[in-house]
């Protein structure tokens, strides 16, 4: 399994070009793409998001919610933060949906970079 964020995900169905976006391309091919559960609410809130890609986003397989994650997810976040480093709420949801089920993440995104550094969050991309 390989957890897409939003930003290689958009950039990928954009056309864009960039390693993440050609890990997203592999992803896709070897039947490995999933998301967390976070990054399908991020996909779904664009206002005029076109039919086709609504349906290939809620088709892709979502990484569970294990007990405890609301938990941990607070924590990692108040981790990261006490190293004056940037948190969104968003990512260190997502990046625990990822350390939770141990999978990487393919994301153009730089404020992960965070998370795998003081966190173990392996990025792809």
């Amino acid at each position: 399994m390989i957890a897409l964020d939003t930003s290689s995900l958009v950039a990928y169905l954009d056309g864009s070009s960039g390693q993440d976006v050609l890990a997203v391309d592999v992803a896709f091919e070897q039947g490995q793409a999933v998301l967390p559960p976070v990054v399908l609410c991020e996909l779904l809130s664009a206002p005029r998001l076109p039919r086709r890609a609504r349906a290939l986003f809620e088709q892709l397989p979502l990484l569970d919610i294990l007990d405890g994650y609301w938990e941990r997810a607070g924590l990692l976040r108040a981790r990261i933060l006490a190293a004056r480093q940037k948190a969104r709420v968003a990512d260190a949801l997502i990046a625990q949906s990822c350390l939770d089920h141990d999978v990487p993440l393919i994301t153009r995104d730089r404020d992960f970079r965070h998370f795998s550094r003081l966190a173990a969050l392996q990025i792809l991309a």
